[in-house]
């Protein structure tokens, strides 16, 4: 028998956080404990951090639903995360990752360890991409400096929000200084340009030597998309596409349809570590190649996501590097210096 429980955190941003969606200041996460009636001294630890504006599970009575399952698994017979699952419909998928972790937490004695692996246990990097948020040319630019400075060789911009002048601009005095060789370009409109004006747009942005865009434009338009892949000039990534779909049939279906260069995973959005592990395979089958990022969510969240991309051995930068987001995070033995990250462990995360 298990005991669950939860507690709401709200997290505030450093500054000003914003995309083509809208901007943000703070937002609320809620962290989950699996724990066994017989030793509740071992404490599994998750968290649960939809997003607004793309969770399907972002949820006016998401605490409800939160306190529901823990009562469903107190009184369920838990034997294996399979038991966990059945007790928590695809239509979560955020509260679906958050006990996931914590069971799997749980299951490793409680360590903040989710998978034993080289990065969990003996310090190994991850390459990761520095993030430049949306803002005016200046906030933009100052953040471009700073991850420059941190010695990050991959970077990645939010346009869509400013003018798209502006921001070509932004990118223009990148490639002045660094040609493809030293500086790895990404942009992520999120779904910002009109279906029409896409093509034109990315002509535009392949001037830049622009090693992939993310989901250019909304999800849902299939036959836009595959368009948009088929004559696109640098390669796209798919993120948003991604979320609904929840049916496997679903997915092979969208994949063979688009027929994208890229995808893009967040497992708080895509229903877990295991459905994430899912996508992964369907991309072998199909020799996609792809990276992760976190969904904004504490060190907690960001914590779990690292030790499962690790387990894949990626070689190119993934999106981990949000932990220095809030100002009130969780304590973390998560570090980066140079444009990875790791784990430096002792009591911490």
């Amino acid at each position: 028998m298990y005991s669950a429980s939860y507690k709401k955190h709200r997290l505030k941003f450093r500054f000003v956080a914003g995309t083509s969606r809208g901007t943000m200041t703070e937002r609320d996460t809620y962290f989950i404990y699996l724990s066994k009636k017989d030793n509740n001294k071992i404490i599994g630890t998750g968290e649960i951090s939809p997003l607004f504006g793309l969770s399907i599970d972002f949820l006016p009575n998401l605490e409800s639903i939160i306190i529901d399952v823990c009562k469903r698994i107190e009184k369920a017979s838990i034997k294996s995360l399979s038991d966990i699952f059945a007790l928590i419909p695809d239509s979560l998928p955020a509260v679906r990752f958050g006990f996931e972790t914590a069971f799997l937490d749980l299951e490793n004695n409680g360590k903040r360890i989710i998978y034993k692996n080289d990065f969990s246990l003996n310090q190994k990097p991850i390459p990761i991409n520095g993030l430049v948020w949306m803002g005016d040319f200046e906030f933009m630019q100052s953040q471009l400096e700073e991850k420059l400075e941190q010695g990050f060789s991959c970077i990645k911009l939010k346009i869509g929000a400013i003018n798209f002048e502006k921001e070509c601009k932004l990118l223009e005095s990148i490639r002045k200084r660094f040609d493809e060789n030293k500086i790895t370009i990404r942009v992520d409109a999120n779904g910002a340009f009109p279906a029409n004006e896409a093509l034109k747009k990315l002509e535009v942005l392949s001037n830049y030597a622009i090693h992939s865009i993310e989901q250019p434009i909304m999800a849902n338009q299939w036959y836009e998309m595959r368009r948009l892949c088929a004559e696109t000039p640098l390669p796209i990534a798919l993120d948003e596409e991604l979320i609904p779909l929840v049916n496997l049939e679903d997915k092979k279906q969208m994949l063979d349809y688009i027929k994208p260069q890229f995808l893009i995973f967040k497992p708080t959005l895509l229903g877990g570590l295991q459905k994430t592990a899912e996508w992964i395979e369907l991309c072998k089958e199909r020799n996609i190649d792809w990276w992760i990022t976190s969904a904004l969510e504490s060190n907690i969240g960001l914590n779990a996501i690292s030790q499962f991309v690790a387990n894949y051995n990626p070689t190119l930068p993934q999106g981990l590097g949000t932990g220095k987001l809030y100002h009130n995070n969780i304590e973390s033995s998560l570090e980066i210096e140079n444009g990875e990250i790791f784990s430096r462990r002792g009591d911490k995360i």
